[in-house]
């Protein structure tokens, strides 16, 4: 079971492609996807939407043991990807993902019982205005204690973390349940001791059968991951799942599996097994980077 807990990264500021290689890494997803990618004008968040779904596909793969051309991931109304698969693994009875990206990461978590949400976020300093005058803005996602702890964590510097990170935790709660952005973050509330032994309550009431990690990825970038309950997940979402209902030996055996490091994975790592070192058909004389 423990194979079923997944957490993979990719920087993709160390991946340059030609405009060859950037359609080569396309070619092993499906039509379907390729909108999603090119509909983005900047290269980077091009670079993003691709990474973000050979991660799915690479995962789900190797996991599963799927081949590419046999994987068929849908999206929720909400917007959150999932595997339609007919042929239930009954030593990952709930296997689900989720995947996330912002600044100079990928990233992808999956979970083979518990639901999961993965949030990355980069820590930019904001251009035009002060930082309190930013996160402002942002206040009323927030509870009393929370706002007070970020308000009072600092330096600017060292606010603008802390509202980071309350924000990415918060973030991969609703990821984790499927919800859209409707979801009122200030009804969660996040306990913890130096991002440690996380506790979150919703509406004051404790949510005891969830796990809560936050962890800093270098370059100003962290991620947060959440474990919960299949019971909690909302709209349309819950209905993807192959189960929701689990007795107390079962689910404790998925809420407390070890929560793995992340591997750094490159690009080139996400092509399908039986395309490991194919490399794209160009000519590097002819190598065009991609740009904005």
């Amino acid at each position: 079971m423990e194979k079923g807990v997944q957490r993979w990264i990719v920087d993709i500021s160390e991946w340059n492609p030609c405009i060859h290689c950037f359609s080569f890494a396309m070619s092993f997803l499906p039509q379907h996807e390729h909108n999603s990618i090119t509909r983005f004008f900047k290269m980077e968040d091009r670079k993003r939407a691709l990474v973000s779904r050979l991660l799915q596909y690479a995962l789900i793969h190797q996991v599963l043991g799927i081949s590419y051309n046999e994987i068929v991931i849908r999206r929720t109304a909400e917007g959150k990807p999932y595997l339609k698969c007919d042929n239930l693994n009954l030593e990952l009875p709930n296997f689900n993902f989720n995947a996330s990206h912002h600044g100079d990461y990928v990233a992808i978590a999956s979970e083979p019982i518990c639901l999961v949400g993965l949030d990355v976020v980069a820590q930019t300093i904001p251009e035009k205005e002060s930082v309190k005058e930013f996160i402002q803005n942002f206040s009323s996602y927030f509870s009393r204690l929370e706002w007070f702890n970020i308000i009072n964590a600092g330096s600017s510097r060292q606010i603008l973390s802390e509202f980071y990170r309350y924000w990415s935790v918060k973030e991969a709660f609703v990821k984790a349940i499927g919800d859209g952005v409707g979801y009122k973050l200030d009804t969660i509330e996040f306990h913890h001791k130096n991002w440690e032994n996380i506790v979150a309550k919703v509406n004051g009431k404790e949510l005891k059968d969830w796990r809560f990690w936050l962890l800093e990825l270098g370059k100003e970038h962290v991620a947060s991951i959440a474990r919960g309950h299949p019971m909690y997940a909302t709209g349309s979402y819950k209905t993807t799942l192959n189960r929701t209902q689990f007795n107390d030996e079962e689910y404790n055996l998925g809420l407390h599996l070890p929560n793995t490091s992340f591997i750094f994975r490159k690009v080139e790592d996400l092509w399908p097994s039986n395309e490991t070192g194919r490399v794209p058909p160009c000519l590097s004389q002819n190598c065009v980077v991609l740009k904005d």
